[in-house]
């Protein structure tokens, strides 16, 4: 492991940031989500209950038809739900984070799936339990004769479509921007079975309450994605009428954007935080990337700092100043108003570094307060370099460097030549009072998994430690 020498202390006056100060983020938005979540699922549950659902097992045909309505109405409920967590609240971002919406969303979404099928496969045996059709028949007789049938069939095959691209074998095979245009069909397979639901299912209109209910539920996911996917990014954008102001190739494979715009001391954006990120600059345009803040926001401008790893990112070098952007979010929960303490330690790999420099910029300063572990396979590797000195220089901090190529024996966030160490025993050999720090991870997802383990190992609490992954 190799510590990187500081520079020279220079006499410097830092620009003044004219942005807005942010609190942090209260705990309980989490908390109150969760509860909304869990209380639609069991008042759901309820109506079944209310609608006779505990005493409908008199016959086969009958049971099954009833446990097909269970599972319709869960499917239902975790189905919308998935439409307010594909939807950018601003407050579920901030109480969740990207890691943790990610593990919901894919879990809701499962879950709501299998049930759906399961409401589909149950209900059609059950009908054909009472009649000469068969099941085949009797799904056939179901879609093309009652209501909102026909569209209710389109709406699941746009969410097979959705669950089938989202296995990981398959989104592995899928381009980020082309896997991102075919997951929006999601909405579409919600839209399509309102009518059906609404037209068919007793459990929808059995009651004032029940009725409410879901019109409420629909409006509210409706109005969500209307207002935070559409109407807030729009308006955003056409205030702070952002525009790129320059380039910088920070090395052949990474290049730096700064943006500038009217009025951006007033987007509350923390650093570290990202940006579904729009250049309007030719073909393609309609196709946002994630891209984190590689400074910490000052109020005239934002930068960004990407790797070439396709042709989105490419594209960046290429931009011309005065380039028209359009911007969603900001997003994530990488960023200082998540600290549990006063101390910290930031632990970036490759390119993941850049919202971790911004997070640096924005700590107080105070004697080692801060600790930079920066993974890069080679020194021609370092992106920002000279930047996290002074930084870490400025803020009483200190940066460290961990310099190698990766082990191929065992899962470790160490180089080769670290073989002697342990995970945890790297980190407490750094930092010795870790387990009394915040510690922020950003780098690939299996590095990332490594580095987190072995902080709770080192003792760091789990709530102290915070990582967003940037994999879809």
């Amino acid at each position: 492991m190799t510590s990187l020498a500081l520079p020279e202390p220079r006499e410097h006056s830092a620009p003044r940031s004219s942005h807005r100060a942010l609190t942090p983020t209260p705990r309980w938005w989490r908390d109150v989500s969760a509860v909304f979540a869990w209380g639609a699922t069991l008042f759901v549950v309820a109506l079944w209950v209310a609608g006779g659902g505990l005493t409908a097992f008199a016959s086969l045909g009958e049971t099954l038809t009833n446990l097909g309505r269970l599972s319709g109405l869960v499917a239902s409920v975790l189905m919308l739900l998935q439409v307010l967590l594909m939807a950018r609240i601003p407050f579920v971002e901030q109480a969740w984070g990207q890691d943790e919406l990610a593990r919901v969303h894919r879990l809701v979404g499962f879950t709501s799936f299998n049930l759906m099928l399961a409401h589909i496969v149950l209900t059609i045996v059950g009908y054909s339990a009472g009649t000469d059709l068969g099941v085949v028949g009797t799904c056939v007789d179901e879609v093309l004769h009652s209501p909102g049938m026909l569209l209710a069939l389109a709406g699941t095959i746009a969410l097979v479509l959705v669950v089938v691209t989202s296995v990981k074998r398959a989104r592995a095979r899928l381009r980020y921007e082309s896997w991102h245009l075919l997951h929006l069909y999601a909405y579409l397979g919600a839209g399509l079975a309102l009518p059906h639901q609404l037209w068919t299912g007793q459990d929808f209109t059995s009651s004032p309450a029940a009725t409410v209910f879901w019109w409420g539920l629909y409006a509210a996911a409706l109005v969500s994605v209307a207002t935070f996917r559409v109407a807030l990014p729009g308006v955003r954008s056409r205030r702070h009428r952002l525009a790129v102001s320059h380039v910088v190739a920070e090395s052949p494979t990474v290049t730096s954007v700064v943006v500038t715009g009217r009025h951006l001391d007033r987007l509350p954006v923390r650093a570290g935080q990202f940006f579904q990120w729009r250049f309007l600059d030719g073909p393609g345009w309609t196709r946002a990337n994630p891209y984190s803040l590689s400074a910490a926001p000052d109020g005239r401008s934002l930068r960004i700092t990407v790797e070439h790893v396709g042709t989105s990112s490419e594209r960046l070098a290429t931009l011309r100043p005065g380039t028209q952007v359009l911007v969603e979010g900001p997003y994530g929960r990488l960023h200082t108003g998540v600290r549990t303490g006063s101390r910290t330690v930031l632990i970036g790999a490759g390119i993941g570094i850049t919202p971790l420099r911004a997070i640096l910029e924005d700590l107080p300063p105070a004697p080692d307060g801060v600790v930079v572990i920066y993974r890069v396979g080679s020194q021609a590797d370092i992106v920002l370099g000279d930047e996290l000195l002074e930084l870490a220089r400025s803020k009483g901090g200190r940066v460290v460097a961990v310099v190698g190529h990766r082990r191929r024996d065992r899962t470790s966030w160490l180089p080769i030549d670290a073989a002697q160490l342990g995970d945890a025993e790297a980190l407490l050999r750094i930092a010795p009072d870790i387990a009394d720090r915040d510690v922020y991870v950003c780098g690939n997802p299996a590095w990332m998994g490594a580095v987190i383990a072995a902080a709770h190992e080192a003792g760091v609490p789990r709530e102290a430690v915070h990582h967003e992954r940037f994999s879809y």
